[in-house]
C-alpha cells in the first residue's frame, strides 16, 4: 500500500475538524448546563445534539462484531459511506475507481456524482471474481477497487483468494462491502484490518437487524482512515433517535439469532421451490438474504407478480433475471402460489 497521505486528497489532510477537537476537550469533565451550542433548553433529552462520535453506540457494535472502537465509523446508511469513500480518496475528473460488473449500483451512481471515472469489469462465468482482470484496468489514477460478497445482486461470496491477491498487490484502497454477510458461513474480512491497511469494510444494520428504517451503516477500517473519515463527514450525521434504536435492537440477540435461522430455511425452501418452476432456467447459488434466477422473460414474471401485488426486483444488470428478497413463510408461500399460476 502507499502511504495514506499519497492517497488521501492534499486539500482534505490540510482540513481540520471543529467538532471532535471541540468533544474531545470536554470529556473527563463534570457538567451539568450548557450553554454552548445554540439548543434550546427545553423537550429534554431532544434539545441535545447527539454525540457526533456515537461513543456509547460504537461500544456495543465493538463488542458484537469485534472491532476496536477507534475502527468504527457510523454513517447515515451504509450509502454515506460510499460518498465519504469518493470524498477523502478520488480527485474529481483525475482519478478513478475499478469495481466488479454486476454489483451494487451505488458504487456506480456516486462515482457519477463525485465526477470520478467508474471502471466495471465484468465477473467471470457463475459471477466469479478474478483479481487479475481488475488488476489490468487500474493505473497510477486509480484509488479504490470496490467489493460486494456475497455480492448484490448475484448472491454469491467473491473467491477469497482473489481478494487477498488484490489486498496484497494494490496500492490504493480495497472497499469490501459485506453487508450481506450475515447470511453467510464465510469469514469476514473486518476481522483482518491489521493485516491489510488499505481495507475498508462496509456493514449495515438494514438486513439481518431488521432496520433498514433507521438507515444506519457501518465502515470499519484502520484508525487513521477513521480519523480521516471522522474530519469530513458531517458532525451530528446519525440522530439520537437511530442511535437508541439501535442501541434498543442491539440488546435482542436472540431474536436476531432466531429470525436468522428462520430466514435461511426459507431462502433454501423458496430457491428449491423457484428453480422447479417450467419458466425457471437457471437459480444461482447465495449467501445472502435474496437470490438471483433467471427466467424465460423477466419482464412478463415481474409484471405478472406486481397484478398479483407481489414486488420483486427485475435486475437489467442481468439478462432475463429476478432477484427475489426472502420474506416470512406466509410471503414466500403466496409468492411460490402465484409463480405457479404463471403461464
Amino acid at each position: 500500500m502507499k502511504q495514506l497521505q499519497e492517497i488521501v486528497r492534499t486539500h482534505i489532510l490540510k482540513l481540520r475538524s471543529e467538532i471532535t477537537p471541540l468533544y474531545n476537550h470536554l470529556l473527563g469533565h463534570s457538567k451539568h448546563i450548557f450553554l454552548n451550542s445554540n439548543e434550546s433548553p427545553y423537550n429534554k433529552p431532544y434539545n441535545r445534539y447527539p454525540d457526533p462520535l456515537q461513543a456509547r453506540l460504537k461500544a456495543e457494535i465493538s463488542k458484537i462484531k469485534a472491532v476496536p472502537v477507534e475502527k468504527i465509523l457510523l454513517t447515515n446508511g451504509e450509502d454515506e459511506a460510499i460518498d465519504l469513500c469518493y470524498r477523502l480518496f478520488c480527485e474529481p475528473n483525475i482519478d478513478n475507481v475499478v469495481s466488479i460488473a454486476p454489483t451494487y449500483i451505488m458504487y456506480k451512481e456516486r462515482a457519477a456524482i463525485n465526477n470520478v471515472e467508474y471502471r466495471a469489469v465484468p465477473l467471470e462465468n457463475n459471477y466469479l471474481l478474478s483479481a487479475n482482470k481488475l488488476l489490468k484496468v487500474c493505473d497510477k489514477n486509480t484509488k479504490i477497487i470496490w467489493l460486494c460478497s456475497p455480492n448484490n445482486p448475484t448472491g454469491n461470496n467473491l473467491i477469497i483468494e482473489e481478494i487477498e491477491q488484490l489486498l496484497a498487490v494494490f496500492k490504493g484502497i480495497v472497499v469490501i462491502d459485506e453487508a450481506y454477510s450475515d447470511f453467510s458461513k464465510y469469514p469476514v474480512f473486518r476481522h483482518r484490518l491489521e493485516e491489510y491497511p488499505n481495507l475498508i469494510v462496509l456493514n449495515t444494520f438494514s438486513n439481518v437487524w431488521g432496520c433498514a428504517g433507521i438507515s444506519l451503516g457501518m465502515a470499519f477500517a484502520n484508525e487513521n482512515i477513521i480519523s480521516l473519515f471522522n474530519k469530513i463527514k458531517l458532525p451530528y450525521n446519525i440522530s439520537m433517535l437511530t442511535q437508541n434504536k439501535a442501541l434498543e435492537i442491539l440488546s435482542r440477540r436472540f431474536d436476531i439469532e432466531d429470525w436468522l435461522k428462520i430466514l435461511l430455511l426459507e431462502r433454501n425452501r423458496v430457491m428449491r421451490s423457484f428453480a422447479e418452476l417450467p419458466f425457471c432456467e437457471r437459480v444461482y447459488p447465495s449467501d445472502a438474504n435474496f437470490f438471483l434466477a433467471k427466467v424465460d422473460n423477466a419482464e412478463s414474471v415481474y409484471s405478472f407478480l406486481l397484478s398479483k401485488g407481489i414486488v420483486v426486483y427485475m435486475e437489467k444488470q442481468c439478462t432475463n433475471s429476478l432477484r427475489i428478497t426472502i420474506g416470512t413463510k406466509s410471503e414466500n408461500n403466496e409468492l411460490i402460489g402465484a409463480l405457479r399460476q404463471f403461464k
